[in-house]
């Protein structure tokens, strides 16, 4: 009767699965081809800022030294970048080789309820992706993780469920069963796990923005109070460094060369970096744009003052967290050292 009702399901939800396939239209085929698009690109940032990495790295070394440190670090990544380059080529002109049909079925579950494009899900979903990927593209990352999401439990539970099915139906019902259960479990964890990497890039971005606050407000304050104007003091904080903050205003200084108003170039980085601290910087610069950089500088040298106190009160609490981690191990390591020292005692006893 188990077996009946495991084959059963699986075969519903492969033919589900077969059904959903043959729904998929040109418009979802373009919807997954942007996103590989957007995938590729991020991945060519990294790479070209790892090789930048490299060289920065080497220029330290002269000679002999050089030429280790080359070795070490190993070569530099223009072939991925070129293949990278060739595949959003093919993709852009309508080959649609380099995208994987799994996800397909979850492109068309969005597109035919509406009620998952509402649910608190996806809301969460686009939030946490207005962080990472802006507003240009949010919408669109965020059909390609809920794809992801309703796509992989089908085809993988389906996966589980046959196997666990074959298994028992050659006489292992015991090791079916625990197939069918463990590999259900893991399909899940595993799903889940792409969700919730979505939060915790983004408030590890977000740690990584609050880190660099306290430095780039100052030097703002400083552009700001010696009498260059908020825009070209913004401009210039935002490209004398490449960490993620800086991208950001840079983000925001291109917006404004492009016309952009000043309330939605600063809402926008508002939203991007999503921490008390931008947005009280972002809506200081927005509320005083008319009266001057005497007042705003007064502002950014506050505001950059708070900065640095909560910089200290986060690193207190950051070295408070490792002792208090670090308590279980020292405690560990001082058991152990007194099992050691009493083993023998207790031998030389017991041998009295």
């Amino acid at each position: 009767m188990l077996l009946i009702v495991v084959l059963f399901l699986a075969t519903a939800m492969v033919s589900a699965w077969l059904v959903l396939m043959g729904m998929i239209t040109r418009d979802d085929w373009i919807a997954a081809a942007y996103n590989k698009v957007l995938d590729n690109l991020t991945a060519i940032d990294k790479l070209r800022n790892k090789d930048m990495s490299k060289q920065e790295k080497l220029a330290d070394y002269h000679g002999i030294a050089a030429v280790v440190m080359k070795v070490l670090l190993g070569g530099n990544s223009n072939k991925e970048i070129a293949k990278l380059e060739i595949q959003n080529q093919q993709l852009q002109g309508g080959r649609l080789n380099a995208l994987s049909v799994f996800v397909m079925p979850g492109y068309v579950l969005q597109r035919k309820f509406d009620a998952i494009n509402r649910s608190n899900l996806h809301k969460t979903i686009l939030k946490r992706s207005l962080e990472l990927y802006g507003r240009k593209h949010a919408e669109n990352k965020s059909r390609q993780l809920l794809a992801k999401l309703l796509s992989y439990p089908i085809i993988g539970v389906a996966a589980s469920l046959t196997l666990g099915a074959v298994t028992m139906g050659v006489g292992n019902t015991t090791v079916g069963i625990a197939l069918l259960g463990i590999g259900t479990i893991i399909v899940l964890v595993l799903v889940y796990a792409m969700y919730d990497e979505l939060g915790d890039q983004a408030k590890k971005r977000r740690e990584a923005i609050a880190r660099q606050f306290p430095n780039m407000v100052s030097k703002l304050a400083l552009l700001a109070t010696s009498g260059m104007i908020m825009d070209r003091a913004w401009k210039e904080t935002a490209y004398s460094q490449n960490l993620v903050l800086y991208k950001e205003m840079q983000t925001t200084s291109e917006e404004l060369d492009n016309l952009v108003s000043p309330e939605a170039a600063y809402g926008g980085f508002i939203d991007r970096c999503n921490t008390k601290e931008t947005a009280k910087l972002a809506s200081a610069i927005m509320q005083n744009l008319s009266k001057g950089n005497e007042e705003i500088g007064a502002l950014l040298k506050g505001l950059a003052k708070e900065a640095w106190l909560e910089r200290r009160h986060t690193a207190k609490r950051d070295s408070e967290k490792a002792n208090s981690k670090l308590m279980i191990p020292t405690m560990l390591l001082f058991i152990s050292i007194l099992v050691i020292l009493m083993v023998p005692v207790v031998i030389n006893f017991s041998g009295l």
